[in-house]
């Protein structure tokens, strides 16, 4: 017999990990956006991710839709815990994506638009990793509500898997500048690949240290018994990653910064699953306690397997259209 939770949850985790490593680069491009290297660098840029940023968000839709659809008792307690991240989140997005129609556009304001782009990304990044790090700390339920104060989502940790996200998604931005920019962008590109890289490494070090310290659970998962031969691979894959990165960017490669920094982003990713497995409310609420009726997830179920294949093909669609370098020219530039 299926298990009609655990493949809701898969649904879920696969919307969630694509928006991060698809959204998280042109996020990525929207922090970098000020440092770089002049104007045309900037308008190279923005016409970079200007196809297919709004595709990409298509994922937290789904994701968010697919809480409330499948696992309503987790979305009832998420949105109340986390209501202020999560307001900032959306309203971020909204200034990053009208920034996009208003700069190209504007003539006396384009400076207003260029720090709304870079504000509306770097604050987008940052509350989704406050809000990663809300829930690695866990949530106050009682009887299946939040019981928690307005504020429990803030704390030390949080800020730091906040500032964690932040690098990481400058760091899928640069690479995504190496493989579409030329000349001095892509050079200046690989320089703040380097940068952004040295700051995850910092971020991932600090929260692999803390998380185990913060729940036995967590620290019994990883370093209990023969768990921690098995699970192994994983931190152990992470270093080879970082260190391929590095090396594709050392070495002059185009396409493999990018697929290094993803390769980082999914082992992350798995590192999290692992961590937080059963729960989808840590630390005490499972996928299987919050799933809505047998009868509902297979009716959702049922969208979605019409839905899905036709998203996944839209998106290889664009970036097969908008394959190669982009320029200054054209798009959201000035011309």
């Amino acid at each position: 017999m299926i298990d009609l939770p655990l493949v809701a949850a898969g649904i879920i985790a696969l919307s969630i990990l694509l928006y991060v490593m698809l959204d998280g680069f042109d996020l990525g491009v929207g922090i970098l956006f000020p440092f770089a290297p002049d104007h045309q660098s900037r308008s190279t840029m923005m016409n970079s991710v200007a196809p297919i940023w709004d595709g990409n968000e298509t994922w937290l839709v789904l994701g968010g839709g697919g809480l409330l659809v499948f696992f309503p008792t987790a979305y009832a307690i998420v949105m109340p815990a986390f209501y202020m991240p999560v307001m900032g989140l959306l309203f971020a997005l909204i200034f990053r994506g009208v920034s996009f129609e208003f700069r190209h556009g504007a003539s006396t304001s384009k400076r207003i638009w260029d720090r709304a782009f870079f504000g509306g990304s770097l604050f987008s990044a940052l509350m989704q990793g406050v809000l990663l790090g809300a829930l690695i700390q866990g949530v106050h339920v009682e009887n299946g509500r939040f019981a928690g104060h307005l504020f429990d989502w803030l704390s030390p940790f949080s800020i730091l898997t906040g500032i964690g996200v932040v690098f990481g998604y400058a760091l899928l931005g640069a690479a995504w500048l190496v493989l579409k920019t030329e000349h001095k962008t892509q050079a200046w590109a690989r320089r703040a690949a380097m940068v952004t890289g040295g700051g995850v490494i910092v971020a991932m070090g600090a929260v692999s240290i803390i998380t185990p310290l913060m729940s036995s659970a967590i620290s019994d998962r990883w370093f209990g018994g023969p768990q921690i031969l098995l699970l192994a691979p994983v931190p152990l894959l992470t270093a080879a990653a970082l260190a391929g990165l590095y090396w594709s960017l050392i070495s002059g490669r185009e396409r493999l910064p990018l697929a290094f920094a993803m390769a980082v982003f999914l082992l992350g990713f798995l590192g999290l699953a692992i961590s937080l497995w059963p729960n989808i409310i840590p630390p005490a609420l499972t996928i299987h306690q919050a799933a809505a009726p047998s009868s509902t997830i297979l009716f959702a179920l049922v969208g979605v397997a019409i839905t899905l294949p036709m998203i996944l093909f839209y998106t290889w669609y664009a970036y097969s259209v908008f394959r190669g370098k982009a320029t200054e020219h054209g798009g959201y530039s000035d011309e």
